[in-house]
């Protein structure tokens, strides 16, 4: 089986990651929604990290112990509990909106805080399980090939979700915009239901909990290619992120306001797509590591360019090429996860790449309001991206192995 289709071919892949788009839609459609919604209340920069550190703070805490159990317990159970969890967080939210519950918020934001510090626990679990079960669904020569549309099934929702999120908010009112996230949820956890279960893979000998935890992370550490992409990653992400400020880029910068706010955060999606249809026609097969190095390299260029920009489509162009860069590091680094990684520690190696690379960016959305107050939000977005090209630097000279990649098996 081979072709840039080959994936697609697979019954259960197609539904895995049609089920990955819905709650992905969902997801990003939630995220426009909270964020204006908690701006809107606020008007504090610092508010709108904090939604990030919610999030972040429990996925953090419950990360290594959620990766020990998608290696131990039936991955499509652990997906399932958690997008039925994300779906109770969802309803929530909505349920503040009505006039029934309206009287939650009467005393402050907490309650929203509450909601997402319980979907960072969910997103601690799922993430590890998600990880570990796509390849159960694919052969191991067709990896990169699903991995490339799986991104790009993601990145279509992380372009549509924003969007549709602001017109639904600016044009039907926060009630609407909650609700489609509700219903996209449903459908994602139905698809998710018909994937077939998959057996685990033999366990790995070490005893206890702590016994497999400690050989993930031994794993990890002592796998210098696996340890230096996720590094370069997680510095990256968390100090060229700017996406958690553009309300207030769209608000006070731009003066686009939700509908624009949308389009910004669909940009970054809009490239990433592009380029991962272009790699599944053309997938990477050398120079993975220089390769790597440069796009985040040019992901941090792009943060600068969009910091100092003050028109719309050029901030728009500047975002939709920080996609493409960002797209190729996502591809690359999966590629060596899922094929450096033995099938039955990808759980812990996904929750150990999800407290570097996940979890830095509810972490670096707090940055992110934490810089923005303290040296207002177009300076720090411009030290953002120039702390990316140090680190960019620093692993190019500390890293050699990584730098000198050509391809995986």
């Amino acid at each position: 089986m081979s072709g840039p289709y080959a994936a697609l071919k697979i019954r259960d892949f197609r539904l895995f990651i049609s089920a990955r788009f819905c709650i992905t839609l969902a997801i990003q459609i939630q995220a426009v929604i909270v964020g204006w919604q908690v701006y809107e209340i606020t008007r504090d920069p610092l508010s709108l990290g904090l939604i990030g550190l919610a999030e972040a703070i429990p996925s953090i805490t419950v990360s290594l112990y959620a990766g020990h159990v998608a290696d131990v317990m039936s991955r499509k159970r652990i997906i399932i509990v958690t997008i039925f969890t994300l779906l109770l967080c969802s309803s929530a939210l909505l349920f503040f909106t009505m006039d029934i519950g309206a009287f939650v918020l009467q005393r402050g934001i907490w309650p929203i805080y509450s909601v997402i510090f319980i979907s960072g626990i969910a997103r601690g679990f799922i993430t590890p399980a998600i990880f570990s079960f796509m390849p159960q669904l694919v052969p191991r020569e067709l990896y990169q090939n699903a991995i490339t549309w799986n991104s790009t099934l993601w990145e279509m929702a992380s372009i549509g979700g924003p969007p549709i999120g602001g017109l639904i908010y600016g044009f039907f009112g926060i009630t609407a915009a909650y609700s489609l996230d509700v219903i996209l949820t449903c459908v994602g956890l139905a698809l998710a239901v018909l994937v077939a279960n998959k057996p685990l893979p033999p366990l790995t000998e070490e005893q206890g909990i702590v016994g497999k935890i400690k050989a993930g992370l031994k794993f990890v550490f002592q796998n210098k290619i696996i340890l230096s992409a996720i590094t370069l990653d997680l510095f990256a992400v968390l100090f060229g992120g700017a996406v958690a400020l553009l309300p207030i880029f769209a608000n006070e910068i731009l003066h686009v306001g939700q509908i624009g706010l949308g389009f910004l955060r669909s940009a970054p999606g809009i490239g990433a797509l592009l380029t991962a249809l272009y790699l599944t026609y053309h997938p990477i097969r050398k120079s993975m590591g220089s390769l790597l190095l440069y796009s985040v390299g040019g992901f941090g260029l792009c943060m600068i360019c969009f910091a100092l920009s003050r028109n719309m489509w050029l901030s728009m162009g500047v975002l939709v090429i920080s996609g493409a860069f960002d797209c190729v590091s996502v591809i690359i680094r999966g590629t060596l996860l899922h094929t450096l990684t033995p099938e039955n520690m990808k759980g812990r190696v996904s929750a150990v790449n999800n407290i570097f690379i996940g979890s830095s960016n509810e972490i670096g959305a707090f940055e992110s309001g934490v810089a923005a107050r303290l040296f207002r939000v177009v300076p720090s977005v411009i030290f953002g991206g120039v702390m990316t090209l140090v680190v960019v630097a620093t692993m190019a000279w500390k890293a050699p192995a990584l730098r000198k990649l050509q391809r995986v098996a």
